[in-house]
């Protein structure tokens, strides 16, 4: 269908007055229009996301009842008394949205266990397993900015949908014409749940924590939601486990898809986190920790002694930490052996596997997304799940949620600062000893914006560049491979002799260096981005400061942000 059929069929009668008068407003903005209808919303690597408002290209009652219609066929074709849990967050719409999906799902003979008020995106994948649903949805776009939204699918496993699940659900979904969504009613199949999943989900997170004596519990915590879901779960759950020192910021506490307060709610920016840090400044606070709308990311700031001030953990550091402490508490009592394993991704640290071969566990590196480690947990099901994490601020303890969970993670680091503070130790500490049992290693993202049609054109060109002429070298170290996971083969670049790549197809370049660098590239799924993520590592130095040891490998980082031109 041409851009000018699209158009045409959004004017007619299949849509409601306000789509129609809507796209005819449009009509007076050429490019806002052909941003609209040029293109259709697609699954990506944390579900669909787009800015909210009429057309293919932007989320709306229409095109989530097409994709909700697609999935009641897909449902009712597998199981004739399917269930689906649908939450939502604080984004503006999420309630509405989350009612029509409910609405499109009870028309169509599917039980729907509907929250009545936001909840977690963790909480939403427990729920789906609490009640053994096919499906679950959850109406958020994470942590974009307050003009977006989004729609996540989970499979009965509690994970994100993968495939070839994911491509039988698009299929279905690319048969569903307009005209043949259901929006109901009936109402009848839709039934509201709360209390009972939080109460469940909330010991679980509880069971969660490995055991330790930190009875006195009295570490001095500043939280903040950053005006989303987390508001829900966390100050419970801390208080559940006995840390009574928590204070909320205030400003930021309350629900709100404007986000007032913040330029971007997404704990990845350490400028989120500026008013917790200073409340936690004038609180004397140990720890500040802070979620995204949806709370599967958890950003961390700590006071360290060591120099005199408050540090920012990265994403990699964080899952190093906690990765690091469950594997040393669980090996006190347990023989850790490779009947259990870790997991992570191709552009996280690659810490996680020399932590892994430290406590004699396995680790699994998937693609790039949550959802994969999911996957990964679900295909290995006599071998037992330690914990998981990925760069981009998510981590997960257990299998009883399948995705990033920043609920049972912020109660983890706390557990874990506690336990150092008692030795008179810091998280700068733990994560000194760290580097210096597994390696120094450093990394950072680089995440460039190409809006719209033409920066669709950009980002393939750039990454069809990289494919055909990589660069001799990069931080003055030559290239030895290239990883194409869109090919599925590795190229050593010195003999030209390739092998296959065992993961999914996938749209992601990576190269490796003679000395260990590692420098991935991808398109994001989930936003008009191309991402670079670059890992260089050496030796930490004993004798030398943190900053002088954090320098020298940023002094490396530098010089290959700079060959590759960015």
């Amino acid at each position: 269908m041409t851009i000018d059929q699209k158009i045409a069929l959004w004017s007619s009668s299949i849509f409601d007055a306000q789509t129609q008068k809507e796209v005819h407003n449009l009509k007076q903005k050429p490019a806002a229009l052909h941003d609209a209808f040029y293109t259709e919303l697609r699954f990506g690597t944390g579900g669909m996301r787009g800015i909210m408002g009429v057309g293919t290209n932007r989320i709306n009652k229409y095109t989530l009842g097409r994709c909700t219609q697609g999935l009641a066929n897909f449902l009712n074709e597998k199981n004739s008394k399917a269930s689906v849990v649908v939450a939502y967050d604080s984004r503006h719409q999420s309630q509405s949205l989350a009612q029509e999906v409910a609405a499109v799902l009870s028309a169509n003979n599917i039980k729907v266990y509907l929250f009545t008020d936001l909840r977690t995106t963790p909480e939403l994948s427990f729920a789906v397993r609490y009640f053994r649903a096919q499906a679950g949805i959850v109406l958020t776009a994470s942590h974009n900015p307050p003009e977006y939204n989004g729609y996540k699918v989970y499979g009965p496993d509690g994970g994100q949908i993968v495939p070839p699940m994911d491509q039988s659900i698009m299929n279905f979904i690319q048969n569903v014409s307009y005209d043949a969504i259901q929006f109901g009613p009936p109402q009848a199949k839709i039934h509201a749940v709360d209390q009972e999943v939080d109460a469940a989900y909330w010991n679980t997170v509880l069971n969660l924590m490995p055991e330790e004596d930190t009875a006195t519990k009295d570490l001095k915590i500043v939280f903040t939601s950053l005006h989303g879901t987390a508001i829900t779960a966390i100050p419970k759950v801390m208080a559940l486990a006995g840390f009574k020192n928590l204070s909320i910021v205030k400003s930021q506490m309350h629900p709100d898809g404007d986000f007032p307060t913040v330029k971007s709610p997404n704990p990845e920016d350490p400028a989120a986190l500026e008013l917790a840090l200073l409340q936690a400044k004038k609180e004397n606070a140990d720890l500040v920790i802070g979620t995204d709308p949806d709370c599967d990311r958890l950003g961390v700031v700590f006071r360290s002694n060591k120099i005199g001030d408050y540090i920012f953990l990265d994403g990699n550091q964080l899952m190093i930490l906690l990765t690091d402490y469950v594997l040393r508490t669980l090996s006190r009592d347990n023989t850790l052996g490779d009947k259990y394993f870790i997991a992570t991704t191709i552009v996280s640290s690659p810490l996680m596997q020399k932590i892994a071969a430290f406590y004699n566990v396995k680790c699994i590196t998937t693609l790039t997304g949550f959802k994969w480690i999911a996957e990964a947990i679900a295909k290995n099901p006599d071998q037992t799940f330690i914990c998981g994490g990925e760069e981009s601020y998510g981590f997960l303890i257990g299998d009883a949620v399948r995705d990033k969970d920043a609920v049972s993670a912020a109660l983890l680091c706390a557990e874990m600062t506690e336990s150092l503070k008692q030795k008179e130790k810091t998280l700068l500490d733990q994560l000194i000893y760290c580097y210096q049992t597994y390696g120094f290693s450093k990394q950072r993202l680089i995440a460039i914006q190409k809006e719209g049609a033409a920066g669709v054109k950009a980002i393939q060109k750039w990454m069809q560049q990289f494919r055909q002429k990589p660069p001799k070298s990069l931080g003055n170290s030559p290239l030895v491979t290239l990883a194409d996971y869109k090919m599925g083969k590795e190229i050593n670049l010195k003999t030209g002799i390739e092998k296959p790549l065992n993961l999914p197809h996938s749209n992601v370049i990576q190269f490796t260096c003679e000395n260990g660098s590692i420098i991935s590239m991808r398109p994001s799924g989930t936003e008009p981005k191309i991402k670079f993520y670059l890992s260089v590592n050496g030796n930490y130095q004993s004798e030398l400061s943190w900053e002088s040891n954090q320098a020298q490998l940023d002094k490396l980082l530098d010089q290959i942000e700079t060959d590759l031109g960015l």
